[in-house]
């Protein structure tokens, strides 16, 4: 049976931050709960307390409630009123649509002093004659019973009537408790029944499923019969579905839970035939017969595969989902293939080239969520070409420092650094051109002087 769990009251105290121990006020209703338990330890500062359409046969374990002044158990399979003495400052009761026939155990109501409204429509006392008067006259507390307000002169006329009114409630409820034997024997012998057909119907699956025996083959007619009666056996399962919703039966507390029963298995056995397909479906090839590794992509992920030739590497970046928690990720780097599952869905990728499993790491990025692998290649690297590369960037550092000292404070653009002189004015224009053009008069002496 389902009980009151933490865990459920955990959930449903969202509007008090999860605490249990200072809880005023918690619905539980449509929890399919079937027993009112550790509420009275857990929540004592309880004031109101919802538990409408569960199957809770029995009030039970809420006496150490003290400051509860709402119950409603409304739609639940409640025969008698009990154990509610200890409920002092209780002003507000509800049990409608239970199955309380025992009218006389509302007498256990009379402590609760506080109690103004309570709420029967919809139990089987509601129809025994003189109900309304003995309820009134019992419970004198009561201001209101079935939403309707009691009258001043109402009371008193009940409380002239009570003997009489009493002795036929009593009859009415021994003839009431007989009827109740009777249903219980009957959803006892529905039960068994019951039992018995499943039992039938799995013997026929059984035999049904057994292989044939290798010594004699039967011949067509047998086999004609064994496969009709795997049709009936494949049938039977909606032939007992139409028989359990068409047969009349009695609203009873059995009924009702036999009904919740017979829809939770029906479930189960739906959701166990969606696990088996889902567990079918995911035999994906990821390696063939020959040895032969494929690129599979089940997830249907972006994904980048870089080489790193400057640190000799190889990147895998894979776009998983942004939110998705790093636990529903395995990632197995082999040398020649690389296969991460995602939410067990398998995204496997051959590399172009070896790589050292044992170096490799993998990473999520922080913004994206990106799965980022690293795997060194298995090659080593050679160095020769970064040496030179290294030397050169190192002979430029040095040539800008030279150039930097002399320069000075100004910086100036020049064609060549390490050569650094000013221009030669005066060797712009050749010597022997510069002879014998323009005037006498500008010629220099010089010029003159060796052609004599």
């Amino acid at each position: 049976f389902l009980s009151v769990t933490e865990d459920l009251v955990r959930r449903r105290a969202e509007h008090n931050n999860c605490e249990i121990f200072s809880l005023e006020e918690i619905s539980l209703h449509q929890q399919e709960i079937e027993k009112l338990e550790h509420l009275d330890k857990w929540c004592r500062d309880l004031k109101i307390l919802y538990l409408q359409n569960n199957l809770i046969p029995k009030i039970e374990n809420v006496s150490k409630l003290k400051k509860l002044e709402y119950l409603n158990v409304a739609l639940n399979n409640i025969e008698r009123i009990e154990n509610l003495e200890g409920c002092e400052e209780l002003k507000k009761l509800d049990l409608t649509a239970n199955f309380i026939g025992e009218l006389s155990s509302i007498e256990s109501l009379k402590c609760n002093i506080h109690l103004k409204e309570l709420f029967l429509m919809g139990n089987p006392c509601t129809e025994f004659e003189g109900y309304r008067q003995f309820v009134v006259a019992t419970l004198q507390q009561l201001k209101y019973l079935d939403s309707k307000e009691i009258e001043r002169s109402e009371r008193i006329k009940a409380l002239q009537d009570y003997p009489e009114v009493q002795w036929k409630i009593r009859e009415q409820e021994e003839a009431y408790l007989l009827k109740r034997a009777r249903e219980k024997e009957e959803a006892q012998r529905r039960m068994q029944e019951r039992k018995d057909e499943k039992q039938k119907q799995m013997d026929a699956k059984l035999g049904c499923d057994s292989p044939d025996s290798p010594q004699e083959k039967p011949n067509q007619a047998e086999t004609d019969g064994e496969q009709e009666g795997c049709r009936t056996v494949e049938n039977y399962d909606d032939d007992e579905d139409r028989k359990f919703w068409e047969e009349p039966t009695p609203y009873t507390p059995e009924s009702r839970l036999e009904t919740h029963r017979y829809i939770e298995e029906k479930r189960r056995a739906k959701d166990n035939v969606r696990e088996s397909k889902k567990r079918e479906k995911t035999a994906w090839t990821l390696v063939t017969a020959e040895g032969k590794v494929l690129n599979v992509n089940v997830p249907k992920l972006h994904f980048s595969l870089k080489d790193d030739e400057e640190n000799n590497q190889i990147i895998l970046d894979l776009a998983v989902y942004r939110h998705l928690d790093t636990s529903l990720l395995d990632v197995d780097v082999q040398p020649t293939y690389i296969r991460v599952l995602v939410k067990g869905k398998p995204f496997q990728l051959v590399l172009p080239e070896e790589v050292k499993p044992d170096s490799s790491s993998a990473k999520r990025s922080q913004t994206t969520g990106h799965l980022v692998v690293t795997m060194p290649k298995a090659k080593e690297i050679i160095l020769a070409k970064q040496k030179v590369s290294a030397s050169i960037k190192h002979s430029d550092c040095n040539t800008q420092q030279k150039t930097t000292r002399r320069s000075g404070q100004v910086e100036k653009l020049e064609v060549d650094p390490s050569k650094y002189s000013f221009p030669d004015v005066t060797k712009i224009v050749q010597e022997k051109e510069r002879t014998g053009q323009g005037p006498i008069k500008l010629q220099p002496q010089k010029v003159t002087e060796p052609k004599k």
